[in-house]
């Protein structure tokens, strides 16, 4: 984890987050912190980093999403060398897609 980060004004922000219930909550918290530029930047890098983990190519990524080849580099990069933080949500978002069909 990068140190630089950890602060108590991050660990309030997370907490803030964690509290969240649903997604219409986190529709609300995140139009009042964010421009509607920086939940598309985030979201993007979420369907860039999914899209890597399918194999897609840079051209397809970027025809796709919109995105540019610097940040999916960049997003790779972190998929690659980061703290496996994607990969972590991924999976529990697949389990959650599967519990919901099974129910």
């Amino acid at each position: 984890m990068n140190k630089k980060i950890k602060t108590p004004a991050v660990d309030y922000l997370f907490d803030a987050i964690l509290s969240l219930k649903d997604r219409e909550e986190c529709y609300v918290f995140f139009e009042d912190i964010c421009t509607i530029n920086e939940l598309l930047s985030l979201s993007q890098r979420c369907e860039v980093a999914k899209m890597l983990r399918e194999h897609k190519t840079y051209l397809e990524i970027a025809e796709k999403t919109g995105a540019s080849t610097a940040t999916i580099s960049r997003v790779n990069r972190s998929l690659n060398y980061g703290n496996d933080g994607y990969d972590m949500v991924f999976s529990r978002v697949q389990m959650e897609e599967k519990e919901d069909i099974s129910e």
